[in-house]
C-alpha cells in the first residue's frame, strides 16, 4: 500500500488554501515555479537517524487512497494532522486498523511497518461522529501503534518552548510531499515562525499536500526537536503562509498518554 498510495487531500475547507496558488504544489509561489520550490528540497536516507523516526501515515479503501506524514515521539506514537485520518469523500473518520504507518519509508523500502490500533485527537474532535472540526488548532492527532517500533527505530522529543525563542537554531519541514512521495526530504525555507492565532505558527515553508501532518523541526547544533506538526497553506493579505499546530497544544495530551 505504501508505494501506490497517493497525495492526501490537504486541508478540508477549500479557503483555507490561498487563490494564488499552483494547484498541482500548492506552495506559495508562482504556477511557473511552485513545483522547481518542492523539487529542491534536499533528500535524505530516511534509512539513518534521525529520519527513520519520520514515516509516511497510508490509508486506502475501496473509494480513497492518500498518504501523510507522521512522526514517531514516542516508541508506540505518531504525531500526524488530524485531517490525514478523516476519509473526506465519504465524511467519517478512518478506522485506526485501516492505518499503516511506516517508518523510515523511502523508495518501497521501510525500516519498521506498524498498524493503528487508535488514536487521540482534540478534545473538540469526536471520532464517533460524522463531521470534521476544520479549525487550523484542531488539526492534530496522536496514533497510537500496535507495535512499539520506536524502540527500533527511535522517536524525536518534543521541543521544550523556551528552545524556539533562542538564536542559532534552524526550522525545517520533513516530509513526503506529493510530488515526490517515495522520497524524504527537507524544506528548509521556513524562517523562524511567528505565533499566529491560537497558538498556530506561520511560516513560509515549501510545501504541498502529501507533507501533511510533517513534523516542523529545530535544528539546534546536530540535535533535532520537534515544534508543530504541519497543517495547510493560508492565505496571508496578498501573499501566503505555511501553518503548523505548535506543540504546546498538544504537549499535555502525549503526556498524558506516556505516563499511563
Amino acid at each position: 500500500m505504501a508505494q501506490n498510495t497517493g497525495p492526501d487531500a490537504g486541508y478540508l475547507r477549500e479557503n483555507n488554501f490561498a487563490p494564488e496558488l499552483d494547484g498541482i504544489c500548492a506552495n506559495g509561489r508562482s504556477m511557473s515555479t511552485g513545483c522547481d520550490a518542492i523539487r529542491n528540497r534536499e533528500i535524505v536516507d530516511a534509512a539513518t537517524a534521525p529520519w527513520r523516526a519520520i514515516g509516511r501515515v497510508n490509508f486506502a479503501s475501496t473509494q480513497t487512497r492518500h498518504h501523510c506524514t507522521g512522526t514517531l515521539v514516542s516508541e508506540q506514537v505518531v504525531l500526524t494532522a488530524a485531517h490525514c485520518l478523516y476519509n473526506l469523500p465519504r465524511k467519517v473518520w478512518v478506522p485506526p486498523q485501516s492505518i499503516v504507518f511506516v517508518a523510515g519509508f523511502q523508495r518501497g523500502t521501510s525500516e519498521a511497518i506498524s498498524r493503528g490500533k487508535r488514536y487521540v485527537l482534540d478534545h473538540t474532535q469526536n471520532s464517533d461522529m460524522r463531521n470534521f472540526q476544520p479549525s487550523p488548532e484542531r488539526d492534530w492527532a496522536l496514533l497510537i501503534l500496535e507495535d512499539p517500533i520506536g524502540r527500533e527505530v527511535g522517536y524525536l522529543d518534543i521541543a521544550p518552548p523556551e528552545l524556539m525563542q533562542e538564536e542559532n537554531t534552524d526550522f525545517l519541514l520533513a516530509g513526503y510531499s506529493g510530488l515526490r512521495p517515495n522520497v524524504l526530504s527537507l524544506a528548509t525555507d521556513c524562517g523562524r515562525p511567528t505565533m499566529g492565532r491560537k497558538n498556530a505558527l506561520l511560516q513560509r515553508c515549501s510545501a504541498m499536500p502529501g507533507d501533511s501532518g510533517a513534523p516542523m523541526l529545530i535544528q539546534k547544533n546536530d540535535e533535532f526537536h520537534v515544534a508543530g506538526v504541519f497543517s495547510s497553506i493560508v492565505s496571508q493579505r496578498e501573499s501566503y503562509a505555511s501553518l503548523a499546530v505548535s506543540s504546546i497544544l498538544f504537549a499535555d495530551a502525549l503526556n498524558e498518554l506516556l505516563e499511563r
